[in-house]
């Protein structure tokens, strides 16, 4: 029975069943939303600034990364620990996932775009910061290979090091290499990479030159990538082999002085 127009009136029973239905969404609604504040919300609030920052990187979520990033500075964290304790495993997650078959690419693009805002945003902060430099590492895929996002994800983590990371990008001859070498006399690392098998060819004559100019530059070569191999990179005179971002981090870092 309901109160209509001034008169007490039945309804049909096609009414009545939708208002019961939509009295019964309106209840389930707010259950979820119960559920939400007290489970989901009540864990971000239980985790802190460097964990919720991780799961932000991890997620790929730019905008979250910015404001976490600030919060953590807000809360006079060093960067030096939001780097560590945060942006580090959150790529180090990244760099596993793009290791496994069917991973998302789009995810891991996204993380990678979020740590770099969180990278940059420290150095605009942090003066000292952006001036620390381990080693100066040259980067780039070989002429003839298009593909960039190992190579960028590799970069992500040198940075996150403390390295000075030029990179060259991608379709890179010989040339352009050894001008970069020119151009940079302190340069630690030279990092190769290909993910096509066609490129190898490329790769072998920029190592083998190189290693040539070697005689007036001390630095290592190292190289990486789907196409490479331990045993290709021996035979063809590479310093180094690294399958991720995080192994190439923690070979390129044996080499420094």
């Amino acid at each position: 029975m309901w109160y209509i127009n001034g008169r007490v009136e039945s309804l049909p029973l096609t009414d009545m069943r939708y208002i019961n239905g939509w009295v019964e969404s309106l209840v389930l609604r707010r259950k979820a939303g119960d559920f939400f504040q007290k489970n989901v919300k009540g864990g971000l609030d239980d985790m802190t600034v460097l964990e919720q920052l991780q799961k932000a990187i991890e997620e790929g979520h730019p905008g979250d990364t910015e404001r976490l990033v600030k919060e953590a500075l807000k809360q006079h964290i060093s960067s030096a620990r939001i780097v560590e304790e945060a942006m580090t495993p959150a790529m180090r997650t990244v760099g596993e996932n793009y290791k496994m078959n069917g991973a998302d690419i789009i995810k891991i693009l996204a993380a990678a775009r979020s740590v770099r805002k969180g990278f940059e945003l420290l150095e605009e902060q942090d003066a000292q910061f952006s001036r620390r430099n381990i080693g100066t590492v040259i980067l780039g895929t070989v002429e003839g290979d298009l593909h960039d996002v190992g190579k960028n994800l590799v970069a992500i983590m040198f940075r996150s090091a403390g390295f000075k990371v030029i990179d060259l990008g991608v379709d890179i001859s010989e040339k352009q290499f050894l001008r970069a070498v020119k151009e940079n006399p302190d340069v630690s690392i030279v990092c190769i990479s290909s993910l096509l098998s066609t490129s190898i060819p490329e790769m072998e004559q920029v190592v083998k030159s190189l290693k040539r100019s070697k005689s007036n530059h001390k630095f290592k070569i190292m190289v990486g990538g789907g196409a490479v191999t331990k045993q290709l990179a021996k035979d063809m005179g590479a310093d180094a082999y690294t399958e991720n971002c995080i192994e190439a981090v923690e070979v390129a870092k044996t080499f420094i002085v």
